[in-house]
């Protein structure tokens, strides 16, 4: 168990519409509690697994799930080491945007009627800013992500780019997957609901509601960069490592991953 105190809290500007969570940053890694049920296993989850993917390593954050102390209370959540490279600061596109244009790019978005365009626009205007000009085949990875996972909560506080001093820029690690998999048992997918029930009533926030349509739109116009290579086999080896949640929890993220791979079988090799 780790022991954190009122030094150790940190506030930033990545929201979440779930409310935000207790974050800490102590010894160089930066810490999570649990807030509306099983968010720092589901961290864990999506992280292992993508590394049986064809992403490379720098191209997203481990986490581990921790037991915290802090302020009498014991809490389940997650850490993950600072990833930041000595001079440079993770941005939001929601500030970036600001920055540049003093709007919101949220609302810009939504200004936008046709799902495509609104993909089309926060490209365009992020490598108009940034110069990363494969931002597409970025957002191409991190939309599959989200489907396959079911992160309902992507937006643009918490998709980001590097940025150092200079006003060079750097693809950002993909963040901040603890809103999929139902973790959300308090408010929205309680334990004793069957999946089958909740899975449908989970939407994207991206672009529209739809995992599926922003996945096929992103994948039309900027290609298919993941493929998935993991089966149960590989699913119960993560799930029976990590320490802290219950078998309850386990085999409920289980269920819903074997789900997800049924449905998305053209993204495993």
């Amino acid at each position: 168990m780790i022991q954190l105190n009122e030094n150790d809290i940190r506030q930033y500007d990545r929201q979440s519409s779930k409310g935000n969570q207790l974050k800490w940053f102590f010894d160089n890694r930066w810490y999570k509690a649990d807030y509306t049920g099983y968010e720092g296993l589901t961290e864990y989850v999506v992280s292992k697994l993508l590394q049986y993917t064809d992403l490379i390593e720098n191209e997203y954050i481990m986490y581990q799930t921790e037991e915290i102390n802090y302020k009498y209370l014991n809490y389940k959540g997650c850490s993950s080491k600072d990833f930041l490279p000595q001079g440079w600061q993770l941005i939001t596109l929601e500030r970036l945007f600001q920055n540049t244009y003093g709007e919101s790019l949220n609302k810009a978005l939504y200004r936008i009627e046709k799902y495509e365009n609104r993909i089309q626009f926060l490209v365009e205007q992020t490598i108009r800013i940034t110069g990363l000009d494969k931002f597409g085949k970025y957002m191409s990875k991190l939309l599959t992500v989200d489907a396959f996972f079911l992160n309902e909560d992507r937006h643009t506080h918490n998709i980001a780019v590097l940025m150092n001093a200079d006003g060079q820029y750097k693809y950002c690690p993909i963040f901040d997957n603890g809103a999929a998999l139902l973790s959300d048992t308090t408010l929205d997918y309680p334990m004793q609901v069957p999946i089958a029930e909740l899975i449908p009533t989970v939407h994207s926030k991206t672009f529209c509601t739809s995992f599926d349509e922003q996945l096929d739109i992103v994948e039309k116009m900027y290609g298919q960069h993941i493929a998935f290579k993991f089966g149960e086999k590989e699913i119960e080896k993560v799930l029976e490592e990590e320490l802290y949640y219950s078998d309850e929890i386990k085999n409920r993220v289980m269920e819903i991953l074997l789900e997800q791979r049924r449905k998305y079988r053209y993204l495993f090799k």
